[in-house]
């Protein structure tokens, strides 16, 4: 299964400027961008759960200023649906009243489709009773739509067109992986060719990979492809290399942790020495390297977690491992953390 939630959530905050110039250009051009902006997602997950109406994914609550300065500054609530769901315009439409009723500002709501199917372009929630009328509409971008240009898709310079193409060629090759294969190729070669920064190159490719998931030998053939052209190209190696380094490192971890556990067992004793050393070396190196990695995907790892990681078992450890590039942002593996736990009790 593609996550194309978590791939969105990110692509937005990295990209939220450039998401509004690319779906919605009229929105952003009434931004005031010199006075930035500001991610509420704190407080939207607090209206949401007030309102008991489940789980946030991709939504995103934004506070941008005016640049007509009228009010200051309102609120972009952006939603992003990859399935149809016919309840989307009255969600939409509680999302808006709730926030406008916390904040006492103006809301600008918006939902990006995306979604299979052509003909779903819900843009309105009504309700009648007795006379007493209803109707909300919000903003929608289907992308869909950007198949018929899709040639002005891979050459935009925006990297929310990027993201687009990315996310329809995981439609479109679902069941044709070898199409899906050349597809990947030519978005992450057009990342060099575009003239993007290194940290660009390995944000949008981060992107690219999350979307367009390939089976484990026809992945690391492509990293070969890719490792090879950016060597030829003396160019910043992305993402899916370093990962490969990364998961290296983490199996070296595992052998230098043994010979630690081996040394310090003989210095201990035969038997249990040996094998309570060897342990201790496994856990130390495992552990050391497992919040390396964490580090290296989100920058920083709050000290909690930490901790609760250098708590875990060598099997745990190494169900971690194997779980680590599944989650998204630290939140899911604060979640996993707190299975594990409920899981030994």
């Amino acid at each position: 299964m593609t996550d194309f939630d978590g791939a969105w959530k990110e692509a937005l905050e990295l990209y939220f400027r450039p998401f509004l110039e690319f779906c919605f250009p009229d929105i952003a051009a009434r931004v005031d961008w010199s006075k930035g902006f500001e991610f509420l997602d704190k407080e939207l997950e607090k209206i949401v759960h007030d309102a008991a109406m489940g789980d946030l994914s991709v939504d995103k609550l934004v506070k941008v200023y005016r640049l007509d300065g009228k009010e200051g500054w309102l609120l972009i609530h952006v939603e992003v649906q990859s399935q149809t769901d016919y309840d989307l315009p009255r969600r939409m439409y509680h999302y808006f009243h709730r926030i406008a009723d916390r904040y006492g500002k103006a809301v600008v709501s918006m939902a990006v489709l995306a979604d299979e199917h052509p003909s779903w372009r819900p843009n309105v929630f009504e309700d009648e009773n007795w006379g007493c009328a209803l109707r909300f509409e919000y903003l929608i971008c289907k992308l869909l739509d950007y198949n018929k240009i899709h040639g002005a898709l891979e050459a935009s310079l925006n990297p929310i067109a990027t993201v687009v193409a990315a996310h329809l060629a995981a439609q479109v090759t679902r069941d044709k992986l070898a199409n899906r294969f050349n597809l990947k190729w030519r978005l992450t070669r057009k990342l060099h060719e575009k003239g993007y920064t290194k940290q660009e190159v390995r944000n949008l490719y981060r992107l690219i990979d999350w979307v367009l998931i390939m089976p484990k030998k026809m992945d690391l053939a492509f990293e070969r492809k890719v490792l090879a052209y950016e060597k030829k190209n003396r160019m910043p190696f992305i993402t899916s290399i370093e990962r490969i380094g990364i998961e290296k490192g983490l199996k070296k971890g595992r052998q230098e942790g043994r010979q630690e556990g081996r040394q310090e067992g003989r210095q201990e004793g035969r038997n249990e020495g040996r094998n309570e050393g060897r342990l201790e070396g496994r856990l130390e190196g495992q552990t050391t390297l497992i919040v390396r990695m964490l580090k290296r995907r989100w920058g920083a790892l709050a000290p909690e977690l930490e901790t609760r990681v250098s708590k875990l078992s060598l099997a745990q450890l190494d169900k971690l491992g194997e779980m680590i590039w599944d989650f998204q942002n630290p939140r899911d593996l604060q979640q996993w953390l707190d299975n594990e736990a409920n899981r030994g009790n």
